[in-house]
């Protein structure tokens, strides 16, 4: 079983939207590697409480951390951006996770494109593929393992509706050729399992991932002045580069 674990970043609004993209990205991990990922988490975040006086109890909250970081700002701006490229680093470093990553490109999208539906059902689409041919690490052979997803808060009521409806309905268009072929999401197990990011270490690196992969697309001032919109681009190794066959970081673009 694989569990995965995903943020959003940008937002879904195709009109007046300050946002020119959409990111969604996925942490996925095997069940045989979750408690040691947990405790090489908790031994992360320890550090970070030991460098910079980030406390375990305090989330770590990409955007909050530059615009809105409240108690935070007893943390020195350069240093929370130290915490999230050292956030990358661990990550990248682990060989044992695997992260999957979408992103619309808003501009030319015009209603009734559904920006939530299809970033969605595209991440869903490339995580039970990879599964299926046994592309993630620790796999047991392929087919045999499940996935379950892990969100944080979202329109938890419309992205359930979406994974159940893949499971019987998810046509997906031929690649060079006219026409749909029909391929249901076999391996994608129950309901997502909705979670806040405050009480979870993973999620809050997830949130991390999602916030760099936005501002890669999209940086804003600051992130810009310190040439993080290239954090992203630390990312090797952890990346499932054979969800895209175009993208040298396998980002799945729509």
């Amino acid at each position: 079983m694989y569990l995965v674990y995903v943020d959003e970043s940008g937002d879904i609004g195709l009109q007046a939207s300050p946002t020119q993209y959409f990111a969604l990205s996925a942490l996925v991990v095997h069940e045989s590697q979750w408690r040691r990922l947990l405790d090489d988490v908790i031994q992360f975040r320890t550090n970070m409480r030991s460098f910079y006086g980030l406390k375990l109890r305090e989330e770590m909250h990409a955007a909050h951390f530059f615009s809105k970081p409240g108690k935070l700002a007893r943390i020195p701006k350069h240093e929370r951006l130290q915490i999230c490229k050292r956030a990358i680093d661990f990550q990248e470093n682990l060989g044992y996770i695997s992260l999957v990553n979408v992103v619309v490109k808003k501009q030319d999208k015009a209603h009734p494109f559904d920006v939530f539906e299809i970033a969605w059902n595209r991440l869903i689409q490339r995580i039970d593929n990879t599964i299926q041919y046994d592309n993630f690490p620790n796999g047991r052979g392929r087919g045999i393992d499940k996935a379950i997803i892990v969100p944080d808060q979202t329109d938890n009521k419309k992205l359930t509706s979406l994974v159940r409806k893949m499971r019987r309905y998810n046509p997906v268009p031929n690649l060079g050729a006219p026409g749909y072929r029909m391929l249901q999401t076999n391996l994608i197990v129950e309901d997502p399992y909705y979670k806040d990011s405050a009480g979870s270490f993973l999620h809050q690196l997830v949130d991390v991932n999602a916030y760099f992969l936005y501002q890669m697309h999209q940086p804003n001032a600051y992130i810009r002045s310190k040439k993080a919109h290239n954090y992203f681009k630390r990312y090797n190794n952890a990346l499932c580069k054979v969800a895209s066959r175009t993208d040298p970081y396998g980002i799945v673009y729509i």
